[in-house]
C-alpha cells in the first residue's frame, strides 16, 4: 500500500511525497534507507481495492506530455529516476499528476522497472498497449525512441479529437438555440394562443391540435422527462461499460452503419497498424507484437476478431490468412491486400506505417465533408420544426379571419 509521508533530509530540507511499503513499520525503513526522518505518515486514501475502482484514464495529451518530456531527458543522458523527480519538481502544481509521479518515483527507487512502475501506480489507468510497448522497450534498450513514438501517437490521436470537436461547437450551438426556441414557443407562446382558439370554439386544423397535444404534455411532464432522459444515459454508459454482451452488440452495429462505420473501423486499423508497425521496428517478434497490438482496440468487435487470428499468428500462421477467414464483420479489403503484401516482402512494419496514415488522412479529409453537410442540413431541421409550430399557429388565425369577412 502507499503512505504519505512529511519530513526532512540529511540537509534540513522539507520534503514530502509517497512511498509503497507493505506495513507503516516497513515504511518508516524504507525511508530511513534513504536519509530522510518523517514528521508525519498515514495510509494515503486510496487503497489498492478502491483506488482500482476509482481510477480514471489519463488523458491523451497528459500522455503525450508525458512520454515526450521523459523521452527527452533520457535522450540526454539522465537515468529515469532522475528524470522523474525532474518532472515532480516541474509539475508541482499539477496535484493529480504529482501524485502520479511520486508513485512511480517510489517505485523505481526502490528497484522496480518503468513498466512495473507504471502498472503498479493507482492514480492512473495506462492502455495495456503503451505499458507492454515499454515493457519490450526496456527489454531491447530503445526506451527514448519508443517513449518518443507514444508520444507522437497520442499527441496525433488528441490532435484528431480537437478536430473534430472544434468542429463540431458550431452545430452544437445551433442546436442548443433549436431547442431553446423550440421550448419557448412550445411552452410559452402556444399556451397563449390557444387560450384564444378555447375562446372562439373553433374547429382546429389537424396540425395545430398536434401541435397543442404536444405542447400540453411538454409542459405538464417536462421535469418527467428530463428525469428519464438523464437515467437513460447513465444506465446506457453503465451498460456500455460493464455488460460485455451489450457492449459487442453496440460495437458491431456501429461497424455496419453506411458512414459511421467506415469512419470507425478506419479509425481502429489505423491505430492497430501504427502500434504494429512501431512494436516491429522495435523489435518485437512478430506474433508477440501482433497480440500485443490486439489491446489498442476500442472496438470489442474488432478486439474479439483480431484476438482470435492473434492465436492462429502464434500458431505459425499468416495474419492476414487468420482475417480472410473471419465470420460476420468483414475487415476493410485494402487493409488485407496490404498485409498480405508486407508479410509476403517481409516489411509489415514499412506497410503498416505507411496505411496507418492513409487511413489518418482519408478519415480527416471524409470528416471535413461529414461535417460540412451537417450545418445546412440541421438548418433545415430547425427551420422545419419552427416552421410546423408557426403553421400550427397561424393557420386557425387565417381560417378566423376569413370567417370574419
Amino acid at each position: 500500500m502507499l503512505f504519505k509521508y512529511r519530513g526532512f533530509d540529511t540537509t534540513g530540507k522539507r520534503v514530502k511525497g509517497t512511498i509503497s511499503a507493505s506495513s507503516i513499520e516497513d515504511a518508516v525503513q524504507k525511508l530511513k534507507h534513504q536519509n530522510i526522518y518523517y514528521e508525519k505518515m498515514v495510509p494515503t486514501s486510496e487503497g489498492f481495492s478502491l483506488s482500482r475502482l476509482t481510477q480514471k484514464e489519463m488523458p491523451g495529451e497528459q500522455l503525450a506530455s508525458f512520454s515526450r518530456e521523459l523521452s527527452s531527458y533520457l535522450k540526454s543522458g539522465m537515468t529515469i529516476l532522475t528524470a522523474i523527480r525532474l518532472m515532480e519538481n516541474q509539475h508541482a502544481g499539477e496535484k493529480r499528476y504529482l501524485s502520479f509521479l511520486n508513485a512511480v518515483r517510489t517505485m523505481i527507487d526502490e528497484g522496480q522497472s518503468l513498466y512495473q512502475a507504471l502498472s503498479s501506480q493507482t492514480v492512473y489507468h495506462l492502455p495495456e498497449f503503451y505499458l507492454q510497448s515499454l515493457n519490450i522497450a526496456g527489454q531491447s534498450g530503445k526506451m527514448s525512441e519508443v517513449l518518443t513514438n507514444m508520444g507522437n501517437f497520442f499527441s496525433s490521436q488528441e490532435k484528431v479529437k480537437k478536430q473534430v470537436k472544434g468542429a463540431m461547437v458550431y452545430p452544437a450551438v445551433i442546436f442548443t438555440v433549436a431547442i431553446a426556441i423550440t421550448g419557448f414557443l412550445i411552452t410559452f407562446v402556444v399556451p397563449k394562443i390557444t387560450e384564444i382558439f378555447n375562446d372562439t370554439d373553433q374547429k382546429l386544423p389537424p396540425i395545430t391540435r398536434f401541435v397543442l397535444a404536444i405542447s400540453d404534455f411538454l409542459t405538464a411532464h417536462y421535469l418527467l422527462l428530463l428525469g428519464i432522459l438523464i437515467i437513460l444515459v447513465i444506465l446506457w454508459k453503465l451498460m456500455y461499460a460493464k455488460w460485455k454482451t451489450f457492449r459487442r452488440t453496440v460495437d458491431s452495429i456501429i461497424l455496419h452503419l453506411p458512414i459511421l462505420g467506415n469512419l470507425a473501423q478506419n479509425h481502429e486499423l489505423g491505430r492497430f497498424s501504427y502500434i504494429l508497425s512501431l512494436m516491429l521496428s522495435s523489435g518485437v517478434a512478430y506474433a508477440q507484437a501482433v497480440t500485443l497490438s490486439v489491446a489498442s482496440f476500442s472496438n470489442t468487435r474488432l478486439s474479439e476478431i483480431f484476438g482470435r487470428a492473434s492465436d492462429k499468428v502464434m500458431e505459425g500462421n499468416k495474419l492476414s490468412n487468420a482475417l480472410q477467414l473471419t465470420q460476420g464483420t468483414k475487415i476493410k479489403r485494402n487493409f488485407l491486400q496490404s498485409l498480405a503484401l508486407g508479410e509476403e516482402s517481409s516489411e509489415v512494419s514499412e506497410v503498416l506505417g505507411n496505411l496507418s496514415k492513409l487511413y489518418a488522412e482519408e478519415n480527416e479529409e471524409k470528416l471535413k465533408i461529414l461535417l460540412s453537410l451537417l450545418e445546412p442540413a440541421m438548418m433545415l431541421l430547425i427551420g422545419s420544426i419552427v416552421g410546423v409550430i408557426v403553421s400550427a399557429m397561424l393557420l386557425p388565425i387565417f381560417t378566423m379571419t376569413q370567417g370574419l369577412k
